[in-house]
């Protein structure tokens, strides 16, 4: 079953909470989750040198909520703030923010501790080195390494497609420690990406295995992250 479910959405209330939370109905809800989807989008594309990882879109009656997970924490905020009032300048466009209306954007950014052990950041690091033709086997390499190096508990990449320009497309996979893909408890980060080469599109997955999480450890981590966290005046 491991194999065919994806592994966060496979755990999710039982260590891992939903990245959007809100409710909706209907028409509504068809609306707020294009919003969203545009949210993430234009958020990857302002940050796009700060290595952000995960987007978090809360939403109360007449307040938006985006907490911004980031391993440059300094780029994404700027000098003085510039850059994060940037982003919060697009949010209030895109959630019709105005005097008369009374909705509010609040933007909070969180630092990711270890970024070589976050599974898009590793996906997005070794799509950029393959777009910059450097050896799909020598990346892989050196991401499972540096992971096992910083506390990973297991590893596991697979790419895809016309690797090294081969004539046919084909799938290599590199691993170290352990993926307990059927285990619940198991906290496993899981991440897509892809990199557009001359020869085609390669994708690009990992599996990142960081421990067991038991339900005291997830209220912990919790309580840590929001103490970590910076808040746009």
């Amino acid at each position: 079953m491991g194999r065919k479910v994806h592994p966060v959405g496979f755990r999710l209330k039982i260590n891992r909470d939903w990245d959007a939370r809100w409710f909706a109905t209907g028409e509504q809800y068809v609306q707020l989750l294009q919003q969203d989807f545009v949210i993430r989008r234009e958020v990857k594309k302002l940050g796009a040198k700060a290595g952000v990882s995960r987007i978090e879109i809360e939403r109360q009656p007449n307040q938006l909520t985006v907490i911004i997970h980031t391993a440059r924490p300094g780029i994404l905020i700027g000098q003085k703030g510039a850059a994060v009032k940037e982003i919060r300048s697009m949010l209030e466009t895109l959630y019709g923010v105005t005097k008369d209306n009374g909705r509010k954007v609040k933007v909070e950014v969180a630092e990711v501790d270890k970024a070589d052990t976050d599974a898009l950041l590793i996906a997005e690091n070794i799509g950029g080195q393959l777009e910059r033709r450097i050896g799909h086997s020598r990346a892989m390499k050196r991401a499972v390494s540096q992971a096992m190096r910083l506390g990973a508990q297991g590893i596991r990449i697979e790419v895809s497609g016309r690797l090294a320009g081969a004539d046919m497309a084909r799938r290599e996979m590199m691993s170290d420690g352990r993926i307990p893909r059927n285990t619940l408890r198991a906290s496993i980060d899981f991440a897509r990406a892809e990199a557009l080469t001359t020869f085609g599109r390669i994708g690009i997955k990992v599996w990142v295995y960081k421990g067991e999480i038991y339900g005291n450890e997830q209220r912990k981590q919790e309580t840590q992250k929001k103490s970590d966290v910076y808040v746009t005046p």
